[in-house]
């Protein structure tokens, strides 16, 4: 193996990367467009819940109901409703998700002591929005019941008494449970999955359609020698986009790094090679720059978005599916960038992810290296 030949092979693609606008931008701009876009609009959270509510009992007790829900944090009144005909219209146009009905003998049950209730409707064309809705509005529910129960038993004489349990909630890694903290942390490993591949694909294809491989094949240079070669820029700049990634995750989306930055760099500089080389095994097989495109996207994407666990949690999915998650590549960079930013967790938790991507690495490149010789010969 010559180093000098190597070099050619490095400084040749520099050339080409910089005087190609469309590689360059698929390089840079592309993985900061996608980061600011999928950042900025992928959000599970669910709260200023827009409620519509129609009191019929319009007494002290419903007015304190109604209060608990528009005072949290969970809920905004967006309306009063005096019929369901208003409750309907309300939900149809989407200015309302969830409906509080307090029926006319609301107040008078609560004053005699009997069970009273209340009707709360949803919207359920969005069911993870419904489901959590609902999870909200029987915390309030239940808050307000507890305390009618309290005030009951002062009514008869009893001494207030505590609740006979509590539970003290302690949320660890991500305390204000905020989606993002763990949105963009897997969108950088997903995206750079994504446009590793992307890079990569169009390099030996784009030599056979320009004539240019031929040339390289006349020379002495080796296989191996032009896959190092021409994965090395890509590798700096592949690490160049990282850089950027965690600077707009810090920066623009206020996600906190817990762990060491130098970790996740480490990380992400064995994970980039086996993409890199991926990429270049479907330019290699295809020898088409539009094919070898398309189909990166495929292979990358889907899977990556799908099935890292970036979006879904692994454990929900069917045992077949979940089994197929660990053949997918970006599902371990998640899993590392997730606990070192959220955890802080360090090399003790995240080596056996490690040398997955170590392996898969030295396998796609030693793949890559196979075919191409057969397409040499």
């Amino acid at each position: 193996m010559s180093i000098h030949r190597i070099a050619a092979i490095i400084r040749k693609e520099f050339i080409h990367i910089l005087r190609d606008s469309r590689s360059l931008g698929m390089a840079i701009a592309m993985p900061i467009l996608l980061i600011f876009l999928f950042g900025s609009s992928l959000s599970l959270d669910v709260d200023r819940v827009p409620l519509v509510v129609w009191d019929q009992s319009q007494t002290t007790d419903s007015r304190e109901l109604i209060g608990r829900f528009t005072s949290s944090q969970y809920f905004s009144l967006s309306s009063t409703a005096a019929s369901y005909a208003d409750i309907e219209a309300a939900i149809d146009r989407r200015e309302a998700i969830l409906a509080l009905v307090v029926p006319y003998d609301f107040g008078r049950k609560l004053e005699s002591a009997q069970q009273a209730e209340v009707q709360l409707l949803v919207d359920g064309s969005d069911a993870n929005t419904a489901t959590i809705a609902i999870g909200y509005a029987q915390g309030v529910t239940n808050g307000y019941n507890s305390a009618l129960l309290l005030k009951a038993l002062q009514k008869k004489g009893g001494k207030a008494v505590a609740m006979p349990l509590e539970g003290k909630l302690r949320v660890w890694f991500n305390q204000n449970m905020q989606a993002k903290n763990y949105i963009v942390p897997g969108l950088i490993a997903v995206i750079m999955m994504v446009i590793a591949s992307l890079l990569t694909s169009l390099t030996i294809a784009r030599e056979w359609e320009n004539g240019t491989m031929e040339q390289l094949i006349t020379t002495p240079l080796k296989p191996l020698e032009l896959i190092i070669g021409k994965l090395t820029p890509y590798f700096v700049i592949g690490m160049l986009d990282v850089a950027l990634a965690v600077l707009m995750g810090r920066f623009l989306f206020d996600v906190p790094l817990r762990g060491n930055g130098a970790l996740v760099f480490g990380m992400a500089a064995l994970f980039l090679p086996g993409a890199l080389a991926m990429g270049m095994l479907i330019s290699i097989v295809t020898r088409s720059q539009l094919l070898a495109s398309q189909l990166a996207m495929v292979l990358t994407f889907l899977p990556s978005f799908l099935l890292s666990g970036f979006m879904y949690a692994i454990a929900n999915m069917p045992e077949p599916i979940q089994v197929l998650t660990h053949l997918i590549p970006s599902r371990y960079f998640v899993a590392i960038l997730k606990n070192v930013y959220l955890k802080g967790a360090g090399l003790e938790i995240i080596w056996a992810e490690a040398v997955f991507l170590f392996f898969f690495g030295v396998i796609m490149v030693f793949i890559a290296n196979k075919k191409l010789k057969k397409r040499l010969v």
